[in-house]
């Protein structure tokens, strides 16, 4: 029996049509591989979303998929129903009477003389 060779074709030997019948399967591989990581990462992000309404079942990616559309509407209706700005003024409204509060307190602890309260309460209150 007469001993065979397998003859490999060099790079340059192959035309482009060869060539991207080569690469097709690995850049297919590496495509699916984005996708698979990117719904991992999905399902890492909102696993306790998922827990609130599938608990103890395994998702499917096409779950995973369906569910964070559906969490994504509804976190932009809230924002729509709640203006930033207008959340924003009241957060710091809030902020700063819990702020002026905690230096009330700060003040009446530590026996600060009247004359340096009364000054800061009336720079706090412009």
């Amino acid at each position: 029996m007469a001993p065979s060779t397998v003859f490999m074709e060099p790079d340059n030997l192959l035309t482009p049509k060869e060539k991207n019948k080569l690469r097709k399967p690995v850049v297919e591989k590496m495509r699916r591989d984005r996708i698979n990581s990117s719904i991992e990462q999905l399902k890492l992000l909102l696993e306790k979303e998922f827990q609130r309404h599938q608990p103890n079942s395994k998702l499917e990616k096409a779950d995973i998929l369906e569910m964070t559309v559906s969490y994504l509407k509804q976190q932009s209706q809230l924002q729509v129903k709640r203006p930033f700005h207008k959340s924003s003024q009241f957060d710091f409204r809030e902020g700063y009477s819990r702020c002026l509060q905690e230096a009330f307190h700060f003040l009446s602890l530590h026996k600060v003389r009247t004359e340096t309260q009364t000054k800061l309460l009336s720079h706090f209150q412009k």
